[in-house]
């Protein structure tokens, strides 16, 4: 196990995405995030089937930020209920995960 998570997010589109992913990676909240366009989601929602196309925005943060992601995020989204899924890396590249933690590190207080 690493320190390192993935976040799954869907967003109305791509000026959404685009919008909530720079925010997080502009407040270190992310080191990254990859925009997915054009999925197609099949859910249901209050009693009905629903269907829309949506953009799944893949996050890279450290594990200590997930909590500020979350909450952040929730600020952020359109969505009164937004998609998020936060998943432990087991494994990758010393080097990318360590750049994922420096990325996302808090900045120290003078």
């Amino acid at each position: 196990m690493t320190d390192v998570h993935v976040v799954l997010v869907t967003a109305p589109n791509d000026a959404e995405a685009a919008r909530i992913a720079r925010t997080l990676v502009e407040e270190r909240l992310v080191a990254c995030v990859n925009l997915l366009p054009s999925i197609r989601s099949i859910y249901r929602w209050e009693g009905a089937v629903e269907e829309a196309t949506e953009i799944l925005m893949i996050l890279k943060s450290a594990r200590e930020r997930v909590d500020e992601v979350r909450d952040r995020l929730i600020e952020l989204h359109p969505y009164d209920e937004p998609e998020f899924l936060a998943l432990d890396v087991i494994e990758g590249s010393k080097s990318y995960l360590n750049w994922v933690l420096a990325e996302t590190r808090r900045p120290e207080r003078p």
